[in-house]
């Protein structure tokens, strides 16, 4: 269930850390918000102040795949994540107000290059062993094009697990590739592009609707 945002007049925003980090902030430079502090603090995660300007009261930092959990909470009233963070927790109340075109990254399906295991498992036992962090997204790809797989959910680096014979694919995340290149994995199909996106928790998207259409006018001025 969607919470109240914590502050009643301006917004609390919660920003990504990682690769989505530098691109939200140069966003929020473009739309006057200070983000000085935040740049200079990299171990702290909470930055309040009402001098950050841009109707921004509060901005809080975390993890990607946290943001929907704290903006469906109340603890933000808006938030920045990637499509695919919105597509593998596709229960979460949050509205999804912008593509903010930036981040942007491809969901893919990669094997070992030059290998047929994945291929060989589905033609002759007719289930696949595909190994992710996005459980959700793999198993609605290979169910929606009429294939079983057996999901293998790990933590870390996903191209281990075909290289040491765990798997016979990946589901994952790339921007470039050369990650995949660099350990002899190739992508085989691609499910879905991701962006940035920007989100909001329904009851301020109602309680602050002012605040937060003013945000979402000035980011398309911006972004054009």
């Amino acid at each position: 269930m969607s919470g109240l945002g914590p502050i009643a007049g301006g917004l609390t925003l919660a920003v990504p850390r990682g690769a989505l980090f530098e691109e939200t902030l140069e966003l929020l430079d473009a739309l006057g918000i200070d983000t000085s502090d935040v740049r200079a603090s990299p171990r702290r995660l909470l930055f309040p102040g009402p001098g950050l300007g841009g109707g921004i009261e509060r901005i809080v930092t975390m993890r990607p795949s946290d943001v929907p959990t704290y903006v469906e909470w109340g603890a933000a009233d808006l938030g920045v994540t990637g499509k695919d963070v919105l597509l593998e927790s596709p229960d979460r109340e949050v509205y999804e107000l912008l593509d903010l075109r930036y981040g942007e990254c491809r969901m893919v399906v990669a094997a070992r290059a030059g290998d047929d295991a994945l291929e060989e498992s589905l033609r002759r036992l007719g289930v696949a062993r595909v190994a992710t962090k996005y459980p959700r997204i793999a198993t609605g790809h290979f169910t929606e094009t009429g294939r079983q797989a057996d999901i293998v959910e790990v933590k870390g680096s996903v191209e281990l697990a075909p290289l040491t014979g765990l798997v016979d694919a990946i589901v994952d995340l790339t921007a470039t590739g050369r990650t995949l290149v660099d350990n002899d994995l190739e992508v085989r199909e691609e499910i879905v592009a991701s962006t940035a996106r920007l989100i909001a928790n329904p009851v301020a998207h109602k309680l602050k609707a002012a605040a937060i259409d003013e945000i979402v006018r000035r980011i398309r001025g911006v972004r054009g």
